[in-house]
C-alpha cells in the first residue's frame, strides 16, 4: 500500500512515516523545502517538492495514493477540500490530524474535572470554531465514498523519529524555563492536558489506517499532567525548587494569545477508550515526567 503523507518532515508526519515504512508501507511525502528531498530519501520517502496550495500537486500525490494522511495543517480548508474531492467515490483512506485545544476554553490556568470521549458534543470558543467544524466536514465526507478519519492528539511529547525531533508546548515551556532559570506557568498552571508520547501516536495512525471505520474519530492520549507539575519537573532539572507564575497579560507578550489562552492555560482532558477498544491500540509509554527530566536538552 502506498501512502501519501502531507507535512512528512514534521514531527508528527515524519514519526508517522518511519512506522509505516518499518511495517513494509510505500511512503510519499510533501515537503516544502527541496533540500530536504536527499534525506528524506535516505529513509526510505518519496518526497514530493511543493507545498499544501498547490492544488495540482496535491491532487496528482494524492490520486497516486491509496490512502492519504494528513499533517501539513489542520486548519486549511483548501487543501482538504481538495484532498477529499481527489478521493471522492474511490472508498481510499484519508486521514486528518487536529488537535485537542479544541476541547479548551479560556480557564486562566484553572482546573477542570471533566474528561472528554467522542461521544461528547464539543461546543467550542469561537477561536476553535473552525478547527472543529474542519473535523467535522472530514467525518462528514465518509458519506462521498471515502473512509475519512480524525485523530485528535493531546499534548505530545517525546523524540520523533523523523527529520524534525521535538514537539511544540514542551519545547516552548522548557526554552522559557531556561532563560529564566525556573520552571513556567500560565496564571494559576493548575488546568490539565492529557499527553501521548509520539510514537504512541504514530502507532495509533497505524491501526486507524488498517482498521478504522469510515467516519470515525478518536482522542489520543496516555496519561496527563497539569502545567505547575510540569514547571515543577522543568525546575528540578534546572537543580531549583522555585516555579514562576505568568499573568495572562505576560503569557501573551511571550507567546500570543492563542498559545498563553488555548496552548498553556486552557483544559484539554480527553479518554482514549474508544481507540484502545475499537483499534486495540495499546499505548506502551506514560512518561511525560521521565522525558523531561532525561530526554529535554539542557542547550
Amino acid at each position: 500500500m502506498k501512502v501519501f503523507i502531507t507535512g512528512v518532515n514534521g514531527y508528527i508526519g515524519g514519526t508517522i512515516a518511519n512506522l509505516l515504512i518499518s511495517k513494509g508501507y510505500d511512503v510519499a511525502g510533501l515537503v516544502r523545502r527541496r533540500e530536504l528531498i536527499a534525506p528524506l530519501a535516505k529513509m526510505g520517502i518519496e518526497a514530493i517538492a511543493g507545498t499544501i496550495d498547490n492544488g495540482p500537486l496535491l491532487q496528482q500525490a494524492a490520486a497516486n495514493a491509496d490512502a492519504v494522511i494528513h499533517t501539513a495543517s489542520h486548519v486549511d480548508p483548501y487543501s482538504i477540500d481538495i484532498l477529499l474531492e481527489t478521493l471522492k467515490d474511490t472508498g481510499k483512506t484519508f486521514i486528518h490530524t487536529s488537535g485537542s485545544s479544541i476541547l479548551g476554553r479560556k480557564e486562566y490556568g484553572i482546573a477542570s474535572r471533566f474528561i472528554y470521549t467522542e461521544d461528547y458534543p464539543i461546543a467550542p470558543r469561537v477561536e476553535r470554531v473552525a478547527w472543529t467544524a474542519i473535523n467535522h466536514h472530514v467525518l462528514q465526507a465518509a458519506i462521498t465514498g471515502i473512509r475519512t478519519i480524525v485523530i485528535i492528539p493531546t499534548m505530545v511529547y517525546g523524540i520523533g523519529t523523523g527529520l524534525h525531533k521535538e514537539s511544540i508546548q514542551l519545547p516552548l515551556l522548557w526554552k522559557n524555563a531556561l532563560a529564566k532559570g525556573k520552571g513556567i506557568y500560565v496564571e494559576k498552571g493548575e488546568s490539565i492536558w492529557s499527553n501521548v508520547h509520539v510514537a504512541d501516536l504514530a502507532k495509533l495512525y497505524l491501526k486507524a489506517l488498517e482498521k478504522a471505520p469510515a467516519g470515525s474519530a478518536y482522542y489520543a492520549e496516555n496519561g496527563e499532567a497539569s502545567f505547575r507539575e510540569i514547571a515543577a519537573a522543568m525546575s528540578t532539572k534546572l537543580g531549583v525548587q522555585e516555579t514562576i507564575s505568568l499573568s495572562m497579560d505576560e503569557a501573551i507578550r511571550i507567546f500570543g494569545a492563542d498559545m498563553a489562552h488555548y496552548g498553556l492555560a486552557s483544559n484539554s482532558r480527553a479518554s482514549s477508550d474508544k481507540a484502545r477498544q475499537m483499534l486495540d491500540w495499546q499505548p506502551s509509554i506514560n512518561s511525560i515526567f521521565d522525558h523531561i527530566k532525561n530526554e529535554i536538552s539542557e542547550a
